[in-house]
């Protein structure tokens, strides 16, 4: 069986950073078309969490960070209204937990094999310099002791939140990456009957509903994401915004973006194909049926002709 290819997920890169310091991961995950997060919100106080002040025009995510230190210091998850989950620093186990509790507050849950398989997990580590990606592990700004200033929606988590909104979207993208491969495999067989030149064996009604799939599946990707335009949060925070499209960029997001609907053009040229067959075949079988039917009564007509031309002379022979 033919699988649809994938473009990889990651640009390739040549640089390499020193490994003079600790690394720690930050990795995320898609499981759900959506969450409700004003619930979400009121439930996290009681797993160990406090909730972090977001800007207002960040309304669609919700930040997190643990009461309590853990060895390798402060953990932090992001959640955002799309359906996606990143954690920084959080363990496996942490992490298991957290993606069971996301149960009841999920819309269109995804299958929780398709959720392992397609996280995106990078590294990061910090520094007394500006956040920034480099080499593919991602260097987060923690100011010095002496000059921290307590203030909402501080710096380091703003950065936090550009770089977890890339990854949100690279997850997100890579279930609809999967929802088409799988939806090219069930068509496959139909492609095998056309090439052989086999009846096909599809109603009218099943190839609407594959069109359907389509069609939810491009409105997923085009309308309702951010795919391919950079949010309106970003457009009056440069730096934030250089942070995001560096990391969309890293994960390749626009070139996947652009082969998906390349691919979902030619599935749709296909369902098109399919209807345009299947109505051609609908109207000859229509045409059939009236030629049928004026044959029956052309020969209805000859018959009584018949009937009269004998009958009716034989009536007058007799007479």
């Amino acid at each position: 069986m033919l699988s649809a290819k994938r473009v990889t997920r990651r640009t390739s890169l040549t640089e390499t950073s020193p490994r003079d310091q600790a690394y720690y991961a930050v990795t995320a995950f898609a499981t759900a078309e959506e969450y409700n997060l004003e619930k979400l919100a009121t439930d996290v106080v009681q797993y160990g969490y406090h909730i972090v002040q977001m800007p207002e025009d960040a309304f669609d995510a919700l930040h997190v960070e643990a009461k309590t230190l853990n060895s390798s210091g402060p953990r932090h998850i992001f959640f955002f209204r799309e359906g996606s989950i990143v954690f920084w620093n959080v363990n496996d186990s942490e992490q298991s937990e957290w993606l069971k509790r996301v149960d009841c507050h999920e819309e269109g849950p995804y299958d929780d094999t398709v959720t392992l398989e397609e996280q995106e997990t990078l590294e990061f580590t910090y520094s007394s310099n500006q956040s920034r990606l480099r080499s593919g592990a991602i260097e987060l700004y923690e100011p010095a002791a002496a000059d921290v200033v307590v203030v909402d929606n501080s710096v380091q988590q703003l950065d936090m939140f550009a770089f977890s909104n890339a990854l949100s979207l690279s997850v997100k993208l890579a279930i609809w990456e999967t929802k088409l491969a799988e939806y090219v495999d069930s068509i496959e067989w139909v492609l095998e009957d056309l090439k052989d030149g086999k009846k096909i064996r599809m109603s009218e009604d099943d190839v609407l509903r594959k069109a359907g799939e389509l069609y939810t599946l491009s409105h997923l990707i085009n309308l309702s994401s951010d795919l391919l335009d950079t949010p309106d949060f970003y457009w009056d925070r440069e730096k934030l915004e250089r942070l995001y499209n560096k990391t969309c960029n890293y994960l390749n997001i626009a070139r996947r973006t652009r082969v998906m609907n390349e691919k979902l053009g030619q599935c749709l040229e296909l369902t098109e194909l399919l209807r345009d067959h299947l109505k051609d075949k609908h109207h000859t079988r229509l045409e059939l049926m009236i030629i049928a039917l004026i044959t029956i009564e052309v020969c209805f007509a000859i018959f009584h002709m018949v009937e009269r031309y004998y009958f009716g002379k034989d009536k007058s022979d007799v007479d």
